[in-house]
């Protein structure tokens, strides 16, 4: 006798349409095969781990015990900034391309052209401008150097310690910004170790570059230079953002000039810096469209190391 056949509830009807049916399904056998996946993937990546210390005989969970934290204290010791790390190498590296650079020359003004590359550089700060400017690289993902004035950390150090935990590089550009070709040797040589022990309060290390104000150098510069283990870093374009002459301006000096190997001249403080950071992200964003990759002056020589002869005297105030 036929069993009588309940009335399903409206709720349990609205879902058991053929058509609801098959798509229930189908999502059945995605959730499955999702989850399928997921544990391929586990049991991979614990085979990986287990693998080489395994063949010993030993069980998977004892290899895998054996392995991980070793394997996870790597990473972590990596990751970080210690004398192991990732960092820690990058800059060893960026140290000895500065002594193989300073091998065969005492100066550069631009580096090789191995490479699309090229070096955004700031001079004088830090100052108003600096962390308004540092937004600008942090937001955009770009390196950059500054080459600082020590008098200037007296009230505005919070930039030179915004640049250090930024992993920026921060050459000398003297305590006070005079014209070194005019002071004598022991005047020169104040200038230089105050800028520098003056940045060391602010966690930045001993100087390994040096950029001489308005480009005036002479042999007593060099000297001194030499004895310290710093390289002059001087520019191949040099924006003349100082002058104010508009932001459209700025970038155009930049994009029209570029080229491989060039190291750029701007500014961050000494005087109104608004053109220059109103500048400075349609410059990233023209080198970039142009196939540039930004990256720091240290880095610039590691990956194109500088020509050996650089005609200096192209440079106004360049010294003798």
């Amino acid at each position: 006798m036929e069993q009588p056949r309940s009335e399903p509830s409206p709720k349990r009807a609205a879902g058991t349409s053929r058509g609801n049916t098959r798509a229930h399904k189908v999502a059945l056998r995605r959730r499955r095969a999702a989850a399928l996946a997921v544990l391929a993937l586990v049991a991979l990546i614990a085979g990986l781990i287990a693998g080489g210390a395994s063949a010993g005989g030993r069980s998977h969970r004892q290899a895998i015990a054996s392995t991980e934290v070793p394997f996870l204290a790597k990473i972590k010791r990596l990751a970080g900034d210690g004398s192991q790390s990732f960092v820690a190498e990058q800059l060893a590296d960026e140290n000895a391309a500065i002594n193989k650079t300073l091998s065969y020359t005492p100066a550069v003004m631009t580096a090789g052209t191995q490479h699309r590359e090229l070096a955004l550089t700031f001079d004088d700060g830090p100052g108003p401008y600096t962390l308004r400017l540092l937004r600008v690289l942090r937001r955009t993902h770009t390196a950059a150097t500054f080459f600082e004035v020590g008098v200037g950390l007296q009230y505005f150090h919070a930039g030179t310690s915004a640049i250090v935990k930024l992993g920026y590089p921060i050459g000398d550009h003297t305590w006070n910004h005079p014209d070194m070709a005019g002071l004598s040797r022991a005047q020169q040589q104040a200038e230089l170790l105050q800028q520098a022990r003056a940045i060391h309060r602010y966690g930045a290390p001993f100087p390994r570059m040096f950029r001489p104000p308005y480009g005036d150098w002479n042999a007593t510069t060099l000297q001194l230079l030499h004895k310290d283990h710093m390289l002059m870093v001087l520019w191949s374009l040099d924006t003349d953002d100082w002058q104010l002459p508009g932001v459209h301006t700025i970038v155009h000096r930049v994009l029209s000039g570029a080229k491989p190997g060039a190291i750029v001249l701007m500014h961050d403080a000494g005087g109104n810096r608004s053109e220059t950071i109103a500048a400075l992200p349609m410059i990233i964003r023209g080198l970039r469209k142009r196939g540039y990759k930004l990256v720091t002056v240290p880095q610039l020589l590691l990956d194109n190391p500088a020509p050996k002869n650089q005609n200096f005297t192209l440079l106004d105030g360049a010294g003798g």
